[in-house]
């Protein structure tokens, strides 16, 4: 690599501490709550001053911007190339599509919990603007979920008369619903794929041209 794409040894100890800094604040929050979590508190967890960690966030609001925008990123990778909108060109295609999806999603809660429960269940709690970009992080995904209708609907293997945006944020309520019965049992992979396969059933059923 040339000096452009390779990243230095400070560069990632400065990515490696602020992955830090958020995994403790995390576990702050999980433990005291948010509101009664100082940025003392965090530092102490890590050992390092008030300083350091303001050189990487002005402030605890600011750990959880970063998580959500981190995660918009992260997700929005997941539903790239095969699972991108206009990926597939029949109703069976589209299954498996969201099969695969499904299991991208599943392995992401398992690595994030944490970020998962915040989002879920914590955020909302905190302050109106919060709220506003959780539902506001939740209404795009309607949106970009109806992105995959509407290529269904032009090819012509899924139902005409689809209302593709109310559809779009439906099948967010689906994944949403998934996402919180995760978060009551992590552990219980079994009944994860059942509900997987029980969902996009039902969502097939329901948007899938009876021509098909």
């Amino acid at each position: 690599m040339n000096d452009k794409t390779t990243i230095s040894r400070a560069e990632r100890q400065r990515i490696q501490l602020q992955a830090e800094i958020i995994e403790a604040a995390f576990i702050e929050f999980s433990e005291r709550g948010y509101h009664q979590t100082a940025i003392s508190d965090i530092a102490q967890r890590l050992g390092i001053g008030h300083g350091t960690f303001y050189r990487y966030f002005q402030n605890k609001r600011d750990i959880l911007d970063k998580v959500i925008a981190d995660t918009s990123v992260k997700i929005m990778d997941l539903l790239a190339n095969e699972n991108a909108p206009g990926a597939v060109a029949s109703v069976e295609e589209y299954r498996i599509q969201a099969e695969r999806i499904a299991g991208k999603f599943l392995e992401f809660a398992r690595e994030n919990p944490r970020i998962m429960r915040l989002i879920l269940l914590e955020a909302t709690s905190i302050d109106q603007q919060m709220t506003a970009q959780v539902n506001n992080l939740l209404h795009m995904g309607g949106l970009f979920t109806a992105s995959y209708l509407k290529d269904g609907v032009t090819r012509g293997f899924l139902r005409a008369d689809l209302d593709i945006e109310m559809t779009g944020h439906a099948i967010v309520g689906f994944i949403v619903a998934g996402a919180l019965r995760f978060l009551a049992a992590p552990d219980n992979t079994e009944a994860m794929k059942s509900y997987s396969q029980a969902a996009i059933q039902m969502m097939m059923f329901g948007i899938a041209s009876i021509d098909q």
